[in-house]
């Protein structure tokens, strides 16, 4: 496991860090995830704990995005040795990852809403061999530990927003890492303390189980055609009758005409997408099916940028692949198709003429004036006011 776990690093251009290569050769995964065979625990996938329903409520994270997070954790932190930790979502193995990472000097608190999960995460780490892991059963929306800081906060479940308490329980330089979401797209964010704001380190795509308690946020979804879906997550008021028989409309299609390389950061694309193409922005996602059909063809079935314009629906499509090298292009249903495909392959093409900028996220309380946030796309949550920027490197003239 941990072998591939190096190479998908190695393909994404990052590097698996020494210590958390051998945490991760050192703990048992096949204790947190009975029932399975030893091949099936060490898969590269999310092993689902518990549901309610179809809906998926507790899991234990994919291998790669579990290292990946600590990666963002300890390359903020300089390192995770001697440092206290509070994991909001508890499923045992990352706690017991944690407190190898953190060695005899440092400490491992791990807390979860449901009384199920966090009993079976502490008769598995009893099992295990971490007897110092303190396991809690709260709501992590409020502060755990009062009179508590840490040095860094990891949170293993979707979030929509960033309550005051995890900023609050932060030490001054603290470090958050967390899923958040952002226009019904997640990404891990490693965010640093610096006042009463949070400023961003590093980001990765991901997904995790929604958060539950007081911080939950159901997202609505309007379908579009059997197996596909828009994703609305931030009060989007887009009905059914708005995209009734859109699908059906003739596809028109461009093409940014542009050729990148496969490590190109796309999920900063369709960060810089969600900035950018108005209050119809929704994320389009899809069944396997819906796409072998050819129904549609977005960039990635589970969440690809789209928007709907007055009756017209356009999308980030699949990649046009030239060997080794790709081209961005965009798809478009409705009266205005051509217009509206040539709209989002436009803002696609400044991206890449930007040379591909990296997008950075700061985390402001709600009270916080407009005059007071950086510049950049805000997007207001309960507790948070939430910019996203792009750092856009000036480009020499001669």
């Amino acid at each position: 496991m941990v072998d591939r776990l190096a190479a998908d690093h190695a393909a994404k251009g990052l590097t698996l860090r020494p210590e958390i290569e051998t945490a991760m050769r050192t703990v048992p995964r096949e204790l947190y995830t009975p029932g399975l065979t030893a091949e099936e625990a060490y898969e590269n996938t999310a092993v689902v704990t518990k549901r309610r329903g179809e809906e998926s409520i507790s899991s234990v994270s994919a291998p790669f995005l579990i290292a990946e997070m600590l990666g963002q954790a300890a390359d903020a932190l300089g390192g995770l040795a001697g440092r206290d930790v509070l994991e909001i979502g508890s499923g045992g193995y990352n706690a017991s990852l944690l407190r190898e990472l953190v060695g005899p000097s440092g400490t491992v608190t791990t807390v979860d809403i449901d009384p199920e999960v966090t009993e079976r995460a502490a008769t598995r780490l009893e099992a295990a061999g971490y007897h110092d892991v303190t396991v809690l059963c709260a709501d992590a929306e409020h502060p755990v530990t009062p009179d508590r800081r840490y040095h860094l906060i990891i949170v293993t479940a979707g979030a929509w927003d960033v309550p005051p308490a995890w900023r609050d329980q932060l030490t001054g330089d603290g470090v958050l890492v967390v899923p958040l979401r952002t226009a019904g797209m997640t990404r891990s964010w490693a965010l640093r303390r610096s006042g009463d704001r949070l400023i961003s380190c590093s980001r990765r795509q991901c997904g995790f189980v929604p958060m539950q308690g007081d911080g939950a946020h159901d997202v609505r979804y309007v379908d579009l055609a059997d197996g596909v879906h828009l994703r609305l997550d931030e009060g989007q008021r887009i009905g059914p009758a708005a995209v009734e028989g859109v699908l059906a409309q003739p596809r028109q299609k461009a093409w940014v005409g542009v050729s990148l390389p496969p490590r190109t950061a796309l999920a900063d694309l369709d960060l810089w997408l969600a900035t950018r193409l108005g209050d119809g922005f929704a994320v389009l996602s899809a069944q396997q099916e819906a796409v072998d059909s050819g129904i549609v063809a977005p960039s990635w079935r589970f969440g690809a940028p789209a928007v709907l314009d007055g009756g017209t629906l356009s999308y980030r499509s699949a990649l046009r692949w030239t060997g080794r090298r790709f081209d961005l292009g965009a798809y478009a249903h409705g009266p205005e198709a051509a217009a509206a495909a040539g709209r989002m392959a436009e803002h696609m093409r400044a991206w890449a003429e930007a040379d591909c900028p990296p997008s950075a996220l700061h985390v402001l309380p709600a009270h916080t004036p407009d005059g007071d946030l950086p510049d950049g796309a805000v997007l207001d949550k309960r507790h948070s006011r939430l910019v996203l920027t792009f750092t856009i490197e000036e480009k020499e003239t001669r």
